[in-house]
């Protein structure tokens, strides 16, 4: 395992393989033919160079993952023997461009520069001591800024495609989360659709179960009252339906008004409800989506009056301020509960909560004397 974790590091993909062993190969093969057919004046016979500069080509099959002790062993090794004439270019240029401290890459080619002053090289006839070392500088120096140049480019594009993952990592979950809440906000319209023209009609299916034979004009308006109720929630249906289809733009952007709460009063009193409905300030127009939320607010309030408390006495006062809509639904105390059980999943309130903090308001539901009560109030947009 240790000898497989190594070669995926020092080769990460089969083409650097291929490349770093062709590499060194053709690196050895060229200085150790070089180093024993040029003149010559150094104190090691040619033989022997030659022998030590394929033996530095050859370690430069580890120049991606050692590049500093291949750096510090070319300048040891190869200054001493005077071999790799080649394979020194390609180590320093693997120094700089595989190192990340740039000051070790400083350190290390200054280093090889005095060494290669202090033992010069072996095809160093009679060059002048100025023109050994301005050979130096650039035979050093010019792998070196390459690979500097060749790394930062190296990190910055791997730093583009890290932060391409990180925002598309971002923009998946962006994607999940919006997902996440449309069918929150699908599941809501569906309960708000449902629920209360469903137990409303329920209650009514009751009723006329008990009155179809002694009194069959009042069934009659009973099973009319069930037939609209239905066809509403058919209708809101249809809107729901139109909004998973084309977005939200399906939705009716009329505002929902005084009307339309009246006749959902209306609708529960007829369904045998004690509600009365009591407005303060004046009658105008609000803001479609505060009108749809004060609506979808008592029209869920005056459910669960009907699911949990029967026919208890219930109370809507609704409240147009100029600066805010006030809306309170409260019921008294139970006097026998409903004869018809019917379900709750318990999210109609988070829904209720959900739609008026969106808009910036407050919500508050829980016991009252007995019975219940649920409050919101929802500011109005600046004129």
């Amino acid at each position: 395992m240790r000898v497989r974790g190594w070669w995926s590091a020092a080769w990460p993909t089969r083409r650097s393989r291929a490349l770093d062993v062709l590499l060194a190969l053709g690196l050895a093969a060229l200085d150790g033919t070089f180093m024993w057919f040029v003149e010559q004046q150094f104190w090691l016979p040619p033989p022997v160079v030659s022998a030590c500069s394929v033996i530095v080509g050859l370690a430069t099959v580890v120049r991606r993952i050692h590049p500093v002790g291949l750096a510090l062993f070319m300048v040891t090794f190869g200054t001493v023997t005077g071999s790799g004439a080649f394979s020194a270019i390609v180590i320093f240029y693997s120094l700089a461009a595989y190192t990340a401290s740039r000051r070790t890459v400083v350190t290390v080619a200054v280093l090889g520069y005095v060494a290669s002053l202090a033992f010069p090289s072996p095809t160093a006839s009679t060059e002048t001591f100025a023109a050994q070392a301005i050979f130096s500088v650039a035979f050093i120096g010019v792998p070196v800024l390459l690979g500097l140049y060749m790394g930062a480019r190296k990190q910055l594009l791997a730093s583009l495609q890290e932060r391409a993952a990180r925002l598309e990592r971002e923009q998946h979950l962006l994607a999940e989360r919006a997902r996440g809440e449309e069918r929150t906000r699908i599941a809501r319209e569906m309960h708000d659709v449902v629920a209360n023209r469903i137990s409303v009609m329920v209650v009514h299916a009751g009723a006329l179960k008990a009155i179809a034979v002694r009194d069959p004009v009042r069934a009659a308006e009973t099973a009319g009252v069930i037939g609209d109720m239905g066809r509403q929630a058919l209708e809101e249906l249809r809107h729901v339906i139109g909004v998973l289809r084309q977005g939200e733009e399906a939705l009716p952007q009329e505002s929902m008004s005084l009307s339309h709460v009246r006749e959902l009063v209306e609708q529960s009193g007829a369904a045998g409800l004690s509600v009365r409905l009591s407005i303060r300030g004046d009658d105008r127009p609000m803001p479609a989506a505060v009108g749809r939320t004060v609506y979808r607010l008592i029209q869920e309030a005056l459910t669960n009056v009907h699911k949990h408390a029967g026919v208890a006495g219930t109370r809507v006062d609704l409240g147009l301020l100029p600066e805010a809509v006030e809306v309170e639904v409260v019921n008294d105390p139970p006097v026998a509960r409903p004869e018809h059980r019917l379900p709750s999943g318990g999210n109609g309130l988070v829904g209720l909560r959900e739609r008026v903090t969106a808009l910036g308001g407050s919500f508050e539901a829980g016991p009252r004397g007995g019975g219940y009560a649920v409050r919101a109030r929802i500011p109005l947009p600046a004129p």
